[in-house]
């Protein structure tokens, strides 16, 4: 079975999220702030297993430009100056498909940390 693709990215500027449906029937919309902290790039992600970063501070971020990377992917640009993270459709889908998971993760190690949103 392939991956589902999306078939609308939408960019929510004053609610700081990105909406992205799949041609699976599922709809996801992103916060800014989830996208950022969870960016597929390298300064996130670091090089190998075990080294991503936690990301804190990002509550405000928002999404300046969404650009097509080919055909299966988007950079995303940030206000804060990031924009090294390419995401692909896998990457997205999984994103959405995780949220609730993966944004309780990302609060509870900022909580861990001592760290704010």
């Amino acid at each position: 079975m392939n991956s589902p693709i999306p078939t609308t990215l939408t960019l929510h500027r004053a609610s700081h999220a990105l909406e992205v449906a799949f041609d699976s029937g599922e709809t996801f919309r992103l916060p800014a702030e989830y996208l950022r902290v969870n960016s597929p790039s390298a300064e996130v992600q670091g090089h190998g297993p075990g080294q991503k970063v936690l990301v804190a501070g990002k509550a405000r971020v928002n999404i300046t430009a969404v650009e097509p990377v080919g055909n299966y992917a988007v950079l995303l640009r940030f206000d804060d100056g990031h924009a090294s993270g390419i995401y692909s459709w896998d990457v997205l889908y999984a994103l959405g498909r995780d949220q609730a998971r993966n944004w309780q993760e990302y609060l509870d190690a900022l909580a861990a940390g001592g760290l704010a949103r």
